[in-house]
């Protein structure tokens, strides 16, 4: 393969192979990440056939890298932490504690050094976020206690891996040349100028990213140019990554998070998350494409009892803990057992740390290998894992004694405090486009005092509907996650008053499935439209003609009779 398409070869292969893989992944019930990793394996040099450029790859990956430092960043919330705090945070601290153990236990009894049981034992701590959030999803608990504080939990987890991969390099410098052990003087030296640099990078950020990146971000938006919005999210993502690593030396992956951080803090963060969306899951793909390409399936044979311990650490040792520590803490068995199975496999954060380990000489190649079959077996077997909740839920209730001593603290969950993403309204209308049509039907139910939501992408004219006192949302309905922010899981009805039939489709889609049993009614233009919604069962159509041409008809008749 020529030099000049090498980029263009592997992209297209990446995603074609990509979305085989993860079509075909899906189809047997199994997260499509499982899919683009075996499409990195394909195009990887260890299989036959195309090779791709792994000098190329790793770059995509590392962009990659940026884009979903810069999602967990962007869907970082305080408020959701917070409320469950007293578990989450001393919890996941002592798994991570636990789990880092028995990687550094494992790495040190196979002759690896301190260093590369340290990196390994905390790839084995983090879950996957990608995976966490869609197990919970099919089980229609992300919104319950049980998934906010698996959620949270995970918050914790990615914080702590973000600080990791921070201090990883002093870690490392402090390690050249004293054969593989500690230099403490050297690590405390490292560590304190990398505190530094992070400190000084974190103030300057606070103080004036804060304020900046909003603001810069409301002018941008005041345009009117979804174009030119979409590029602004993207240039504070990779720009405050790039800065940050060339100023402060601080790593892309610390900077594009507190770029997400920041961006959080503007109202226009839901917009700027579904606009950024399909960049970062295209990159996530290659992301997890190179990372595949990276991986010897041999290990599978060469060494199939370290596989097996890492797969029995990921599944079965820090579940286990993360189930007594749910139990210490006097939570129901339900809870644990939820906790303990969301955290059952390893994904995108176990990658990022096993290759900075790789490249900065603390984990032996072999060792990414032991990652990524983990990864791959643990991610597999996750919806296993979760169907034996109810199971062994109910051989522990059929047993009184037991019962008793681990449903001690069942009233903890009446204690949790409401979820802060709630928002007291519900069995609303939303009202999609607040032109002229919407305008009038939003004047109309305020009249009436009942209660409704508009999104609009004219930001002027949010504003101006916020000083009303109307709840409006700058964004596009027709962008994932915007109909969330309205709660249109609790609305009543959605009115669709923009005139973009495609946009239409979409938002009827997205609401349906928040909401199936939302009632609709939907502006549109020709007949061919309005049959489509018809037979989609939207509860009314309104084509403008059509009504136009009955009232005047139904005036003429009037007029005419005798």
């Amino acid at each position: 393969m020529h030099h000049d398409t090498a980029l263009i070869a592997l992209v297209a292969m990446g995603f074609v192979l990509a979305c085989a893989f993860g079509y075909l992944a899906t189809r047997v019930r199994l997260p499509p990440i499982v899919g683009y990793l075996v499409a990195g394996i394909a195009v990887g040099p260890f299989t036959p056939g195309f090779v791709g450029d792994a000098g190329i790859a790793g770059q995509l990956a590392e962009i990659g890298v940026i884009l979903l430092m810069f999602g967990v960043g962007l869907h970082f919330s305080l408020d959701t932490l917070l409320a469950v705090r007293g578990i989450a945070i001393p919890g996941a601290v002592a798994q991570i504690a636990v789990a880092t153990a028995i990687g550094t236990v494992m790495a040190m009894s196979w002759g690896w050094s301190l260093g590369a049981g340290i990196v390994l034992g905390l790839a084995l701590s983090v879950a996957s976020t990608v995976v966490l959030l869609r197990a919970l999803q099919q089980r229609n608990e992300l919104d319950s206690q049980h998934g906010r504080i698996a959620v949270g939990w995970l918050i914790v987890e990615d914080l702590a891996m973000v600080l990791a991969l921070v201090f990883l390099p002093a870690m490392a410098d402090a390690m050249q040349g004293s054969g593989g052990q500690v230099d403490v003087g050297t690590l405390l030296s490292k560590l304190g100028i990398t505190v530094g640099k992070i400190v000084l990078f974190v103030a300057l950020a606070l103080v004036g990213g804060k304020r900046l990146v909003p603001w810069l971000l409301e002018r941008i938006a005041r345009t009117g140019s979804r174009e030119l919005f979409t590029l602004a999210v993207l240039a504070i993502a990779l720009g405050i990554a790039y800065g940050s690593a060339v100023l402060f030396d601080v790593s892309f992956a610390l900077g594009a998070f507190f770029a997400g951080v920041l961006l959080s803090e503007s109202e226009l963060s839901h917009q700027a998350a579904a606009d950024s969306l399909p960049l970062q899951d295209a990159f996530a793909v290659l992301f997890f494409v190179s990372v595949g390409m990276l991986f010897d399936p041999t290990i599978l044979v060469r060494d199939p009892l370290a596989v097996l311990a890492v797969l029995l650490a990921i599944v079965v040792g820090k579940s286990l803990a993360a189930f007594l520590i749910v139990l210490l803490f006097r939570y129901p068995v339900a809870t644990a057992l939820t906790v303990s199975a969301s955290l059952a496999q390893i994904g995108e954060f176990s990658f990022i740390l096993a290759a900075m380990g790789v490249s900065l000489g603390l984990l032996p190649p072999e060792g990414r290998d032991l990652v990524l079959a983990g990864a791959l077996i643990s991610i597999t077997l996750n919806p296993f894992v979760f169907a034996t909740i109810t199971p062994v839920t109910r051989w522990v209730r059929a047993r009184p004694s037991l019962y008793a001593m681990v449903e001690r603290g069942a009233t903890r969950l009446a204690a949790l405090p409401d979820n802060p993403r709630s928002n007291p309204i519900r069995g609303h209308a939303v009202i999609v486009g607040y032109g002229r049509v919407g305008g009038m039907i939003g004047q109309a139910l305020a009249a009436k005092h009942l209660p409704f939501v508009v999104i609009e992408r004219d930001l002027r004219l949010v504003e101006v509907l916020r000083e009303r006192g109307i709840r409006a949302i700058y964004g596009d309905a027709s962008a994932g996650g915007v109909l969330d922010v309205a709660h249109i899981d609790a609305a009543k009805l959605l009115i669709i008053a923009s005139p973009d039939s495609y946009a239409a489709r979409r938002v009827l889609d997205l609401a349906r499935q928040a909401n199936p049993r939302i009632d609709t009614v939907v502006r549109t233009h020709t007949d061919h439209e309005a049959e489509h919604f018809e037979k989609a069962g939207v509860g009314r159509v309104v084509m403008g003609e059509r009504e136009l041409a009955l009232g005047m008809t139904d005036y003429a008749l009037g007029s005419l009779a005798p």
